[in-house]
This record gives C-alpha cells, sequence and structure tokens, in this order.
C-alpha cells in the first residue's frame, strides 16, 4: 500500500538526491573517486526509490534539483561528450562530419576522443550536427566551455521530456507522476543521458513530444516533431508507421494512404530543412555501421555470436530477425491510438537488443513511450538500476567482469524488491 509522503519526506528526499548527485560529479575530480561515485549512487538511487510515492509537482521539483550537478563539464559513465564536440569542430571548420572523423581536424575539441573513434565519422542525424556546429560556433575551442554548454542543449530535452511524460500517461492509463518516476527521475535517465551526456536525451524527448501531438489529434505536428528525433538519432524513424496508424483510424476515408502520404512528406520537408541548415548531405548513412567495432553481450546476436564464435552471421540474423519482429508489431498495431504506442515502445525494445552494438543508456529508447502506461514498475526499476552502475566510471564495460555482474545484479535484485513491496 502506497502511503502519500510528508512535505518533510519530500525535503529529505531532495537532499539527498542532491548530495548523491553531487558526489556522483565530484568523483571525477577528487581522490577516490571510484568509492566516492557509487557512494553517490547509492544515495542517488534510495532518494529515487523515496520519491516514488510523491506529487508530481514534487517529483519534478526533484528532477530539476537532481540534474544540476550533472551538468558539470566533465562526463558520466561514457567520453562520448568529446565526440560530440569533435564533430561539432569538423562541421564548423567546413568539414564533412560524415566522411572525416577527429584525427582529420587538428583542434583542442578533437584531442581527447579515444583512439578507437579518431577515424569514425558522425552516424548522427543533420540536427544533431547542426547543434553541435552551432555550439562551436559559440564558445570557439574551449573544451571546458564547449562541454558544458552541450550539456546544457542536451538538458533541454529534459524539460522538454518532463513537459510531455504527463500527458502520455493520461492517453495511454498511467499516472503522471509514475510517468514521471520512470521516465524522466530514473537515474539511468539523469545519471547517464544527462551526467554523460548522450544525445539519446534529445532523440527521446522529440519522441515523447511528437508522440503526444499525434494523440492530441495535432497529427502533422506530431510527424514534424518526431522527424526532429530522425534529425538527432535515424532510430527515431521506427515510431513514424506506428504513429501513421493512430492518424489513419482517425480519418474516415482513405485512412491509411492519407496518412502515410502527408506523414511521409512532412518527415522528408522536415528531414531536408535540417539536413540543408547543416549544410551536409546523406553521409550518415554510410556511418551507421560505426560503432560495430564495439562487441559485448548486452547485444543479444553479439552475445551469441561471440558464444558461437560466429559474431557477424549472428548479427545479420539478429537484423534480420528485428525486421520481421518489427513488421509483425507494426501490422498488430494497425486499430491505432495506445496499441500503436504500445507497439512502437516494443519495436523499439526489440530494436535495442537486436541491434549489432547495444550500450546502457539505449534502453531509454522504449522507456520514454512505455513510462506512459500503467504497469508495475518494479522489474524496470531494478534493470534501469543495473544499467547504470554495469558500466564502470570511466565508462568501460563490467560486463565480463562477472563478479561484477553478480553483484550489480544483486542490487537491481534489491530495487525490484524495494519496489514490489510498495505493491504487496
Amino acid at each position: 500500500m502506497v502511503i502519500a509522503p510528508s512535505a518533510t519526506h519530500h525535503r529529505v528526499t531532495v537532499a539527498l538526491g542532491f548530495v548523491g548527485s553531487l558526489a556522483i560529479c565530484l568523483s571525477t575530480v577528487v581522490p577516490g573517486g571510484r568509492v566516492v561515485f557509487y557512494v553517490g549512487i547509492a544515495a542517488f538511487v534510495w532518494a529515487w526509490l523515496r520519491l516514488r510515492t510523491c506529487a508530481r509537482r514534487q517529483i519534478l521539483i526533484a528532477i530539476g534539483v537532481w540534474a544540476v550537478p550533472l551538468l558539470a563539464p566533465l562526463p558520466l559513465l561514457s567520453q562520448d561528450l568529446y565526440i560530440y564536440l569533435a564533430q561539432g569542430a569538423i562541421a564548423h571548420a567546413g568539414l564533412d562530419p560524415y566522411t572525416v572523423g577527429p584525427s582529420g581536424l587538428d583542434s583542442p575539441l578533437t584531442d581527447r576522443v579515444s583512439w578507437v573513434w579518431e577515424n569514425t565519422p558522425s552516424p548522427y542525424g543533420p540536427l544533431f550536427i547542426l547543434l553541435m556546429k552551432s555550439v562551436v560556433a559559440v564558445t570557439g575551442p574551449n573544451v571546458f566551455v564547449a562541454a558544458f554548454v552541450t550539456k546544457l542543449v542536451i538538458a533541454s530535452g529534459l524539460v522538454l521530456l518532463c513537459a510531455a511524460l504527463p500527458g502520455l500517461a493520461r492517453h495511454l492509463g498511467g499516472t503522471p507522476e509514475q510517468a514521471l518516476w520512470i521516465g524522466a527521475a530514473n537515474p539511468l535517465v539523469l545519471v547517464h543521458l544527462v551526467g554523460g551526456p548522450h544525445n539519446d536525451l534529445l532523440m527521446i524527448a522529440f519522441l515523447a513530444a511528437g508522440t503526444l501531438l499525434v494523440l492530441d489529434r495535432k497529427h502533422v505536428a506530431g510527424i514534424a516533431v518526431v522527424a526532429l528525433a530522425m534529425g538527432i538519432k535515424v532510430t527515431a524513424a521506427i515510431v513514424l508507421p506506428f504513429l501513421v496508424w493512430v492518424w489513419a483510424a482517425r480519418v474516415k476515408r482513405w485512412g491509411f494512404p492519407t496518412a502515410a502520404g502527408i506523414g511521409a512528406g512532412v518527415t522528408v520537408a522536415v528531414f531536408g530543412l535540417c539536413t540543408l541548415a547543416a549544410g551536409v548531405d546523406l553521409g550518415w548513412l554510410g556511418a551507421l555501421g560505426g560503432n560495430s567495432l564495439l562487441i559485448h553481450w548486452l547485444s543479444v546476436p553479439t552475445g551469441v555470436g561471440e558464444l558461437f564464435g560466429i559474431i557477424p552471421a549472428a548479427r545479420v540474423g539478429g537484423w534480420a530477425l528485428l525486421a520481421v519482429i518489427v513488421g509483425w508489431l507494426w501490422w498488430r498495431s494497425r486499430s491505432g491510438s495506445s496499441r500503436a504506442v504500445s507497439g512502437a515502445a516494443w519495436a523499439l525494445l526489440a530494436t535495442v537488443l537486436l541491434s549489432a552494438v547495444t550500450m546502457p543508456w539505449y534502453f531509454t529508447w522504449p522507456l520514454v513511450l512505455a513510462a506512459g502506461f500503467a504497469f508495475p514498475p518494479a522489474i524496470v526499476a531494478g534493470i534501469s538500476l543495473w544499467l547504470v552502475v554495469i558500466n564502470y566510471p570511466n565508462g568501460d564495460t563490467g560486463l565480463y567482469n562477472w563478479w561484477w555482474v553478480l553483484l550489480t545484479a544483486a542490487a537491481g535484485v534489491f530495487v525490484w524488491w524495494r519496489v514490489k513491496r510498495e505493491y504487496a
């Protein structure tokens, strides 16, 4: 049974989460940083668990307060921030980020990119290239300032996400409080996407906002916003065919051809404008597989391929299976409405699991749409924590340290039990 918390409970919760967030941030610069990091994670997660029973406004306050320390310019659990800066510098210098890797430009903004990615072109959409190009134009080659501004730009997605999630819950049968708790206050979102940072935050924010607009019968605007999500990462395109069903179900004659035709036109127009504004072409298509050199078993096909020594074949099989699953989910969603959104969420989850490379924060893709539905959140909460701590603080994966896998899984089980107990 859930009991409404007191104002004191909320103040303590916000303070505890802020201390945890601050410790996570300080772990990047103080001696014994790894210990400080995990102490911070423990405090942050405990505060998050306490927050679950709070009111909507209280959850929003907590999200804002907890996010502030995570905006510090140093990255957390990943070094992708420096890749973003390099790609912005390349575009600002008049070079093509879809053919030129960080090694192709001598700049302070390319110096911190790991040797693994020195020759890797950008796989990101034109809108994100435009954003990073603009950041570098404003900040110049100052890494510290450019990193901070980039975090601010990406964190703007958190604001949009918090604005959209309650509306999704209204349409999909969930509660605004749970949608915000599991979809925005979640450590998987705040620590990985804000603290990381990762451009996935902008993508999922546009996805949530665009889906809400379509559910609100603002179909053209909704499709346009999801097209902006594609402009960040092309993965967002998976959701568009599902939203077409929502639109088509509301058109009396020629529903599907009308929705599909206009939707395709809007998508091409928005994506084309982003491409022109960024001054790039469609070269990102050839760079989409750039991260395939990463090998770990969070991707199901890669894990199977490792087990049997057939990684390339297993990955091809994974893509084929993904196409079948997404097609099946799409056809089952033709009644539109909430069923189509559910189908889109499952399709995104299948994409995460069956892609050649899967990173922990990719699981926020399906999470953002699933958050609007009514469901017991215990399993999602437990998995979220595991995905936060399975990487070491420096960004290296702990997936092949089996003691670490078991220890972090135990932490996830504790969170699952703690949340599940509240429903008993």
